[in-house]
């Protein structure tokens, strides 16, 4: 080892030479595990030292003690109970931590010096398989990425791995903002990077960085892994040939688990390719906007997957959010996804739910059996999975040939009987068996033969023991005479003191008592010795056979994945058929003609936590008809009205039947929104900025077959400024880009545009106030608001009373013009457009009132006619 590097980095030098052998042990592991803590066996604790020792004290709040010295300082130690490890790890990998687990390997009476230690896992957050640190409603993805640079041009790839299922996908993302977009769409619990990535900034507030040299990103050495591991030459077969980049960033992932789990991975078995146009894309703001599967506060109350979710089985409830974040543009994919809902409805399907629900998480239980760490609980869970299968697939076979649903008799088909399994785990493992394999208990009595023997033995045979007690008392005469056994003496012959003269020769005292004494005799002693090696016996012949049971199962895998991966569709499915029923929605006609028209819409999350009647409403988005200005006061619901849209189209795009009557949805690429926004002072933008982006980042990437929400454009500067943006972005969406917009307003001045613009309406939400106060009806109408009821919504948010007053003095000054100039608060849309776009001098003076300008506006007035003059 370099001998520079000091005893906390975990570098062994001949100055640490002074450490005892044990230390110096501890320090060569940590020394290849430099990055992550180590946790070290010893005895019943797992321990830590130096600073792995503080940073674990800090982050799982245990004692820091200590324990030796180095360079005359106590070596710090802190320690976890090693039954009780898998709680700690649990804490550590929800913080993104990794862990090393250092186990004894050698025997301690035959070591000489400290015990033989190894690394015998590495346990990281996006590497796990244990139940226990697993969200079992959360996919647990590990990813890479990458940013090639060839000229001006930079190419991005982007790899996820699921090592709890084996799904692995890659992607090549087009630029930077679609690089956010799936990393946030895929949400990695750890992020692996090259040591030269150029926008680290990207992905900085992230858990679970993990910064990786640059030869794991090497292409060729990507291949070799990939091809080593599918068992293939090429990759041709996979389709993913021509996304070099993203390769690079899969070669990563995929040496990144084989050094981690050190063991066979045959449960990954392919790697597909997500091409962008293959789904209805969404950038990073508009998944958080539309809160998806996490709400604006970061949880998961009130979102869209909580209302949809009633999955049976966790990996039901991972595959319908994976649904919900990549909608489908495969209409065929999506009409056999509504003709399986239509069929389902039309059967026993809480019968086929109930079912499920026994079946539990195959696809996890499946990964750990690859990974052969799979516990007895798996096996039973396993062998109950076994036993529903048939009646599964039967149920969904005959429902699929009375509906001629040749979707359903597909998944039918997918899903295999194992009956040859379910008979073995019926025959071989416990009903209720122990969590762990290390203490036994766990194979069935009558599997095996010779184990039932050594069981016996290890049990003392207490047939044996009391055969030879009657062949004993026989022989000598003593009818009291026992024969017992206990731990610390082992077994032994008890007679009564009084009858101790009567005792054979053969007989070899081993314990005097006060008023018995206790003998030995060869064949006793004998039977001793076969019982104290039965029990060690017993449980290697035991950890023997449950191995035997991944050799038997594994050669399956690929079936058994295949009948897990059809089971979860089959939920999500019979789900979205209960959903339907139970919410009231309907199926929708994915239509080839543009537009977006549906009667009676409802947002699918607000009504369902309203204790009011929700107030549906209809929308009306065509070629014709391409942007709807919604005006109306604060709280009445335009933000609703606009979400509920986007969200039916996205339960649309998933197969779903949704919140909406006659629902007829034409062809979508994208759904952008922009709504509300916040500083990111970490990046130095404040909430305009934040705003302004989002904004460019929909100009620049919307088409024609895009929706679009936006709400409340440029409310974050002066009036003049928001109004001119606001107008500007309204006619280049609906003159440039023609998307399908909903643009949500308090600038009125923009409800002129629908005259001049015959793709424009305006529609508005109403309010109805009486005396002081206001009452909001949440319906839609045609039509432009006349007022926006700022005041009554203030008195509503208890702004105090004499705040109130005055604020509705000064509303009557500037509306009569006797405060401030009026034009100066109330200048026209027309006149600003006419100022800045167009060269007709004499238009634009017609334009203008004299009588209603300030000297400070007519001097700006009148060097604005000299430029457009000068032009």
């Amino acid at each position: 080892m370099p001998s520079n590097k000091s005893a906390e980095q975990g570098q062994v030098s001949p100055a640490l030479q002074s450490h005892t052998p044990m230390m110096q042990q501890y320090l060569s592991i940590k020394a290849e595990h430099p990055d992550i803590l180590l946790f070290y066996r010893m005895g019943d604790f797992y321990e830590l030292f130096f600073d792995d020792a503080k940073k674990a004290s800090e982050l799982l709040d245990i004692s820091l003690t200590a324990r030796g010295k180095s360079g005359g300082n106590a070596i710090p130690m802190a320690g976890v109970p090693y039954h009780a490890v898998e709680n700690y790890l649990a804490r550590l990998v929800k913080m993104g931590q990794s862990v090393a687990i250092v186990e004894q390997i050698g025997d301690p009476a035959t070591s000489k010096g400290p015990v033989e230690r190894k690394v015998q896992r590495i346990v990281t957050p996006g590497t796990v398989s244990d139940e226990a640190l697993l969200e079992d409603k959360q996919d647990n993805i590990l990813a890479a990425l990458i940013c090639l640079k060839q000229g001006q041009k930079e190419f991005f790839g982007y790899a996820t791995l699921d090592v709890t299922t084996g799904r692995f996908a890659i992607c090549e993302p087009s630029d930077l903002e679609a690089l956010a977009a799936e990393i946030q769409r895929t949400n990695p619990v750890e992020l692996l990077y090259p040591e030269n990535f150029a926008h680290f900034f990207l992905i900085e507030a992230r858990k679970g960085l993990r910064r990786r040299p640059l030869w794991e990103f090497d292409h060729d050495t990507a291949l070799n892994l990939l091809n080593q591991q599918f068992g293939t030459k090429e990759l041709n077969g996979f389709g993913v040939n021509n996304s070099a980049t993203a390769l690079c960033a899969a070669g990563c992932v995929m040496q990144y688990v084989k050094d981690t789990q050190r063991a066979a991975l045959p449960h990954i078995r392919k790697i597909e390719l997500e091409v962008a146009t293959d789904t209805v894309l969404m950038d990073a703001a508009t998944r958080r906007n539309l809160e998806l599967s996490q709400n604006l506060s970061g949880g998961r109350e009130h979102t869209l997957a909580s209302v949809l979710d009633n999955t049976s089985t966790p990996m039901g409830s991972r595959l319908l959010q994976r649904w919900l974040h990549r909608p489908l543009t495969n209409r065929q994919v999506l009409k056999t996804r509504q003709n399986n809902i239509k069929s389902l409805l039309n059967t026993d399907y809480p019968q086929l739910q109930k079912l499920l629900k026994q079946v539990g998480d195959m696809q996890r239980v499946l990964a750990r059996l690859a990974l052969r760490s799979a516990r007895p609980r798996d096996f039973s869970r396993l062998r109950q999975a076994f036993q529903l299968l048939p009646d599964i697939q039967s149920f969904v076979t005959d429902e699929s040939a009375q509906s001629a649903n040749t979707g359903l008799m597909q998944l039918a088909n997918e899903i295999s009987q194992f009956p040859q399994f379910a008979d073995l785990l019926e025959s071989a493992i416990e009903d209720s068996p122990p969590i762990l394999i290390r203490d036994g208990g766990v194979i069935k009595t009558g599997y095996n033969p010779e184990l039932d023997e050594l069981r016996a033995l290890s049990q003392g045979a207490t047939d044996y023991l009391d055969k030879l007690e009657l062949r004993e008392k026989e022989r000598t005469g003593i009818s009291s005479l026992k024969v017992g056994y206990n731990r610390v003496h082992g077994f032994f012959i008890e007679v009564s003191r009084s009858s101790a003269h009567l005792v054979p020769a053969d007989y070899i005292r081993r314990q005097t008592l006060k008023n018995n004494e206790r003998f030995i005799v060869a064949e006793l002693k004998e039977h001793e010795d076969k019982v104290l090696t039965s029990q060690s016996r017993s449980l290697a012949l035991e950890k023997r056979l449950y191995d035997e049971l991944f050799d038997i199962l594994l050669p399956e895998l690929g079936r058994l994945m295949q009948s897990a991966d059809a089971l979860a569709e089959l939920d999500v499915l019979t789900n979205l058929a209960e959903r339907a029923e139970t919410l009231d929605y309907h199926c929708p006609n994915l239509s080839t003609e543009s537009g977006i028209n549906f009667g009676q819409g409802r947002h699918p999350v607000v009504e369902q936590v309203m204790k009011d009647p929700f107030i549906a409403n209809p929308i009306a988005i065509n070629p014709g008809r391409r942007m709807l200005i919604i005006t109306g006061p604060n709280m009445g619901g335009k933000s609703t009205y606009m979400r509920q849209t986007a969200l039916i189209v996205l339960m649309a795009y998933i197969g779903s039947f949704v919140p909406a009557e006659n629902a007829q949805i034409g062809p979508i690429d994208r759904i952008f929104t922009r709504i509300g926004a916040s500083d990111d002072l970490a990046s130095g933008r404040s909430t305009f900025m934040v705003e302004m982006t989002e904004t460019a980042n929909i100009l620049n990437n919307a088409t024609a077959n895009s929706l679009v929400l936006m709400d409340e454009i440029g409310r974050g500067t002066s009036t003049y400024d928001g109004l001119s943006l606001a107008w500007a972005c309204a006619e280049y969406l609906a003159q440039k880009l023609q998307s399908y917009t909903l643009f949500a307003t308090h600038y009125f001045e923009l409800t002129e545009l629908a005259e001049a613009l015959p793709e424009l309406a305006n529609v508005h939400l109403d309010a109805v106030e009486h005396d002081d106060s206001i009452r909001f009806m949440h319906a839609v109408q045609e039509g432009a608001a006349n007022k926006s009821y700022g005041l009554q919504v203030a008195q509503l948010a208890g702004v105090p009373k004499t705040v109130i007053k005055h604020a509705k003095q000064k509303l009557h000054e500037l509306e009569t013009g006797t405060g401030v100039t009026k034009v100066a608060i109330q200048t026209s849309a027309k006149q600003l457009d006419m100022l800045s776009a167009t060269d007709d001098l004499r238009v634009a003076l017609q334009q203008i009132n004299p009588d209603d300008l300030t000297p400070k506006l007519a001097l700006d007035y009148l060097y604005k006619l000299k430029k457009l003059a000068e032009e």
